[in-house]
Parts: C-alpha cells; sequence; structure tokens
C-alpha cells in the first residue's frame, strides 16, 4: 500500500496511511501495529482517531526515523509518498518506492485528474 510521510514545517507529523487502507489492512481489534523500520522494529499504537477521521501513524521514534531518512527537499514539500508492506500478521515493513515508479505514480494521478474534470458528452 501506497502511504504517506506528512511534514508540518521541517518535522515529520506522522504516517499518512488512508482510509481505504486502514479498513482494509489494519484490525480493528489491534490497538498497536509493528514497523520494520530497515533493521529496527516498533510498535506503534493505533489510536482511536485512527479509525475514525485521522488515519494515521503518530509516534516519535517513528517520526524521528522518518526526518533522518527523508530531509524534507523544499518547504513546499508537505508528503513523500512511502510504501507498507504487509510482513506478517499485524506487522508492516515500511520501504522506499523507486523514484520511477513515483513519477509514474504522479503521472497517473494527474492523467485521472484531466479525465475526471473534463466535460462529459452532450445528451441534449
Amino acid at each position: 500500500m501506497i502511504v504517506k510521510a506528512q511534514y508540518c514545517g521541517n518535522h515529520v507529523a506522522g504516517l499518512y496511511v488512508g482510509s481505504n487502507n486502514a479498513r482494509r489492512y489494519f484490525s480493528k481489534r489491534n490497538r498497536q501495529v509493528e514497523l520494520e523500520l530497515g533493521h529496527l522494529r516498533i510498535l506503534c499504537g493505533l489510536n482511536p482517531p485512527f479509525w475514525q477521521n485521522k488515519p494515521a501513524i503518530e509516534d516519535p521514534r517513528l517520526c524521528v526515523w522518518l526526518e533522518t531518512k527523508h530531509p524534507q527537499q523544499a518547504p513546499s514539500q508537505t508528503e513523500i509518498p512511502l510504501a507498507l508492506v504487509p510482513s506478517g500478521k499485524n506487522s508492516f515493513r515500511l520501504a522506499e518506492i523507486a523514484r520511477k515508479a513515483n513519477a509514474q505514480l504522479k503521472k497517473q494521478r494527474v492523467s485521472s485528474e484531466r479525465v475526471t474534470s473534463e466535460p462529459g458528452p452532450d445528451w441534449n
């Protein structure tokens, strides 16, 4: 699944999972999730807002790790896409997205926005 490291100023605010990914890949019975960050493994809590209106993993250790691995390149950059790969029961591995794949992802997003914003056929 594609997730995003979200920045607030120069600091990472969390790892945005998204509502669809939260419902599909996470169990409401689990109050925490194990993340593999390179050679590190940490348990991160899933707070009630994760299930309601803010599907993001917010853990200080995760934020520090993300800041060291992905320093903010530009002030306008507020999100960095990453892959969160299931690696066991309630366990995920955080991985880089290849630059080429990331560029293709952006291109697909732009082309789908063009398709949805173009006017439909005139049925009158």
